[in-house]
């Protein structure tokens, strides 16, 4: 399961849309690994003037590289963590989290990051179990 849905949260649900702050709480409760290396990349990118900030630490536990996998592979998720941080999400391998920012979506930078040759490049073998 992706998410631990308080049973209020899980009523609004059921009787319609849902209020993002509630959601957003929802994620930063249910995957604090994901909620907290995504927190960091965003800070390394506003304490710089960059366009991208990412994450290269791999996962210390399969747990937390399972709640990473689980928020960045929800589409509901990943829109929510990246509408509540300001940003546009990344990812690559298991644990390479990239947040850019909303301007440089449309970079060469960020064409690199998401592009086949990007991934490729981004292997290696200790990678490859993850």
């Amino acid at each position: 399961m992706s998410l631990t849905v308080p049973p209020t949260l899980l009523e609004a649900a059921e009787r319609g849309p849902v209020d993002d702050a509630e959601f957003v709480a929802c994620i930063r409760e249910s995957l604090p690994y994901a909620w907290q290396t995504v927190s960091r990349v965003v800070a390394d990118l506003e304490s710089s003037s960059a366009d991208f900030a990412d994450n290269v630490i791999p996962p210390p536990t399969e747990t937390e590289r399972g709640q990473l996998l689980r928020a960045l592979a929800s589409d509901a998720i990943r829109a929510g963590l990246e509408r509540h941080f300001g940003v546009r999400l990344a990812f690559q391998n298991c644990h390479r989290v990239a947040a850019f920012r909303p301007a440089a979506v449309d970079s060469d930078t960020y064409r690199r990051f998401v592009s086949p040759r990007g991934q490729l490049l981004n292997q290696s073998p200790e990678l490859r179990d993850c």
